[in-house]
């Protein structure tokens, strides 16, 4: 996957010659009276703090978690948690990163042809879902291969031993169930860092004193909440402490060194340039996405089909209001990032 979005990286800067017959206004500062270099930097810093203390806070609090008894991974205050976030990240991918990926790449500052004659932001969330999908399985058929989990050999030809079936260990299945959150966690984490990694760029770079002010706020619900659904899965894939630490820290780093990165590159990155543009609305086209699968498939598909709400219709109305409330927070958020 990783190598997927470098490609994205190169061929963007590849076909962005093609570009040169923007508008003159593309590449260059806006005259927006908002736009002012000197006030925005210590926003930028505010912003720095501010994200990073909500994402420690939103994927360190399920960690915890543990040793609260109401939110035990087993209980039903934790599942219903874990929808409200997987809805949190299911409103990014549809709310946020496609539509921002839509609106970047069909920007005027982008040549008619071939960027307003086909849809490259749907074509390319639908390719990374099925990219995502195929990784997802081939990295669960790995993992279950490697360690030889609930694979029980059945006879296909004849005579009385091919109708012997081998034992099975009772801890097989619970086995096969904690490679199946490693391989989820490790998929989730990788989109939702390449997104944060873009939006904080996106902070970073821009001198819009009126938009950062509001994206401030935003950002840290955002990053809070879809830290909590990170979280739960990091917590349930049972890591070593130190692996959940590193986990933890670069989903917290992320945004922050985005921000970083964009303050750094200021002076020759501009968010309406050409290869701005493409860069980054390729990149939110195959993030969103692997969000929207990840959320739908792994997440609530696998929670809503699971034994414990399909043993419960009362449960599975509490879990999907939770869902919907994540869903419609992240669509509310939508109107300030």
């Amino acid at each position: 996957m990783k190598t997927i979005f470098l490609v994205l990286i190169f061929v963007s800067f590849a076909i962005s010659p093609a570009t040169s017959t923007a508008p003159e206004e593309c590449g260059s500062e806006s005259a927006n009276p908002c736009v002012n270099k000197a006030k925005a930097l210590p926003l930028k810093i505010i912003a720095i703090a501010a994200i990073l203390v909500a994402s420690m806070i939103g994927v360190g609090a399920p960690l915890f978690s543990r040793n609260v008894s109401f939110l035990q991974p087993d209980g039903n205050i934790f599942t219903i948690v874990k929808c409200f976030a997987s809805g949190i990240i299911l409103g990014t991918g549809f709310m946020h990163v496609l539509p921002d990926s839509f609106e970047m790449l069909s920007s005027i500052c982008l040549e008619e042809n071939p960027w307003h004659k086909f849809p490259f932001s749907g074509f390319l969330a639908m390719l990374s879902g099925l990219i995502t999908l195929a990784i997802d399985s081939m990295a669960t058929s790995l993992y279950t291969s490697k360690h030889a989990v609930g694979i029980v050999p059945h006879g296909h030809g004849h005579g009385p031993a091919n109708d012997v079936t081998l034992p099975v260990k009772e801890d097989d299945s619970a086995n096969a169930q904690l490679l199946r959150f490693r391989v989820i966690a490790m998929v989730l984490e990788l989109g939702i860092i390449v997104h944060s990694v873009v939006i904080g760029l996106s902070l970073g770079a821009t001198s819009d004193t009126c938009t950062i002010k509001g994206l401030i706020a935003a950002l840290c619900f955002h990053q809070m909440f879809e830290g909590m659904g990170l979280g739960g899965c990091i917590l349930q894939a049972e890591y070593t402490n130190m692996k959940k630490f590193l986990m933890a820290f670069f989903f917290a780093v992320t945004t922050p060194f985005g921000i970083a990165l964009g303050i750094a590159l200021s002076t020759v990155y501009q968010d309406n340039s050409p290869k701005a543009l493409i860069t980054v609305g390729l990149l939110n086209a195959c993030s969103a996405g692997l969000l929207i699968y990840m959320a739908l498939v792994d997440l609530l598909a696998a929670e809503f089909m699971g034994p414990k709400l399909q043993g419960s219709i009362k449960m599975q109305v509490k879990c999907f209001v939770a869902a919907l409330l994540g869903c419609g927070g992240m669509s509310v958020i939508a109107k300030w990032a």
